[in-house]
């Protein structure tokens, strides 16, 4: 089993920046794509960011290139969000994701996810 658990979630104005972190149980975080995906009210999940297992590719939804930036630590078995220049509509639930696959992009492909953390900016 591989347990995801996301966390630096908050309340922030808008302007400001948040780091998401998410620790990865076991000894196989090498092996997973790693994802960020977020879910506000009312509306579907949709995918934030994601990178390769070396860390050497990623992915960036359109709405927050440039702001955020994914990183990972396969040392550690954490996977990162910053988030910068922070929207009141990147208001959300944001989760981490892990995929044994070769999908960055679409939720329903990724294999384990976190439980989530609600990330609120305020105008």
């Amino acid at each position: 089993q591989v347990l995801l658990v996301e966390s630096g979630g908050g309340l922030v104005q808008a302007g400001g920046s948040l780091r998401l972190s998410c620790a990865v149980s076991g000894r196989t975080f090498g092996r997973y794509i790693m994802g960020w995906f977020r879910q506000a009210p009312g509306k579907e999940r949709e995918f934030v960011a994601a990178i390769s297992r070396s860390g050497s590719t990623t992915f960036y939804a359109d709405s927050v290139k440039g702001r955020f930036a994914i990183s990972r630590d396969n040392a550690k078995n954490t996977v990162y969000l910053q988030m910068n220049s922070l929207k009141p509509e990147d208001t959300a639930v944001y989760y981490c994701a892990a995929d044994q696959g070769s999908d960055y992009v679409t939720g329903a492909n990724y294999d384990y996810w976190g439980q989530g953390t609600q990330v609120t900016v305020s105008s």
